[in-house]
């Protein structure tokens, strides 16, 4: 088959969640012998141009890559990006056309009129973020709205977002988790010659920084703690500029907690290896990828009881009541007062997620929803 990608940044990279699915998926279906053209959007990474791939690729692990122009704005930057991908993609051959994500799925209803096979993977709810305005969360249903009624096919990342549609807009709609492939544990060198960080003497939050990911609760619970083990905050703002100073506002009086900015590679892998326990406090997630990749390091974890957390997480993570910061405060203070019990929680971890999640079975199961009859 010949399959379109819509609805990421930029591939590779890990600008995202979103980005990473795409890159991993896309990998995979070439792998399995199909033709995939992933459409990126012009632009800089959102962390720096420090971070940006040559935009001149045209090809990266057999996927083949074209640029889109849009918007520097952010506002206008999705929107006007989706409409151009879609009416680029309906003129290409292509056997499929994959959206991704709420907004870019809003285009599903054009490629419905021209006939094409249309999946619409919908990777959160994403007009409940706290980082949209009014307009834009009005767009995003409407968006929602759109993809329930002209999509061949919708994927989902969790039964809570199953059971939402079905409920909502009476659709059916598919499963189809994200994936995770086997990690690559390094010692702690890089991350101690810049942030002098050794081996199990940090609790890491690693994602993108952004409001709804619940890092302020993370901060103003560590900082009622008494330990030398340091709070180590990784990733980089995404249009996001006035949360991230208003975190490092929090973090002033305390020298323990360590910004990285956006880290990728082996840097990367450093912080998931060597970390203490690793903490997701988010408000709001589709399928968080930061989580299972911390997972598959067999790292000991701890996140908000949200269902898209603790729904595939099975039992494996510690818990806490979403927004309250209490809770995770005492939940911090047993596990650094209780080595054991980390211990205990990491075993077996990494073989379940790297089983579980496994790239290839996802790939074969989206393989079979393209085929599928309508």
């Amino acid at each position: 088959m010949k399959i379109a990608m819509i609805g990421h940044k930029r591939i590779p990279g890990r600008e995202g969640g979103i980005e990473i699915v795409v890159y991993e998926l896309s990998k995979k279906l070439v792998e399995h012998g199909h033709t995939v053209v992933a459409y990126n959007r012009k632009g800089h990474h959102v962390s720096g141009k420090e971070f940006e791939s040559d935009e001149n690729l045209k090809e990266c692990d057999g996927i083949i890559l074209k640029n889109v122009f849009t918007f520097k704005n952010s506002t206008l930057n999705a929107l006007v990006y989706s409409v151009l991908a879609t009416v680029k993609a309906l003129f290409g051959g292509f056997d499929v056309i994959h959206f991704h994500a709420v907004g870019p799925s809003g285009m599903a209803w054009l490629a419905h009129l021209f006939g094409k096979k249309t999946i619409c993977t919908i990777h959160g709810l994403d007009w409940k973020a706290p980082k949209w305005g009014k307009f834009a969360k009005k767009y995003l249903l409407f968006c929602e709205k759109t993809a329930c009624k002209y999509a061949d096919e919708i994927i989902v990342l969790s039964d809570n977002m199953k059971e939402y549609y079905k409920k909502t807009y009476g659709r059916k709609t598919v499963r189809i988790p994200n994936g995770i492939n086997e990690p690559k544990h390094l010692n702690a060198n890089l991350i101690s010659e810049k942030f002098g960080l050794k081996k199990d003497g940090y609790i890491l939050f690693l994602g993108r920084i952004v409001p709804g990911k619940g890092i302020e609760h993370l901060i103003n619970a560590y900082n009622n703690l008494k330990t030398d083990k340091k709070l180590v905050i990784a990733g980089g703002a995404s249009h996001s500029e006035d949360y991230f100073a208003h975190l490092r506002d929090l973090s002033k009086n305390n020298e323990n907690i360590i910004f990285t900015d956006f880290v990728q590679g082996d840097m990367l892998s450093e912080l998931y290896s060597n970390c203490y326990i690793f903490v997701l406090p988010s408000e709001l997630e589709g399928m968080p990828v930061s989580l299972l990749e911390a997972m598959s390091y067999g790292n000991c974890c701890v996140t908000s009881d949200i269902p898209e957390c603790t729904e595939f997480t099975k039992g494996k993570t510690f818990t806490f009541e979403n927004k309250n910061e209490k809770a995770l405060e005492e939940i911090l203070l047993y596990l650094l007062e209780n080595p054991e019990e980390v211990k205990n929680s990491r075993e077996n971890t990494a073989d379940y997620v790297c089983c579980e999640f496994d790239w290839d079975r996802i790939a074969n199961r989206t393989e079979t929803l393209y085929r599928s009859e309508d």
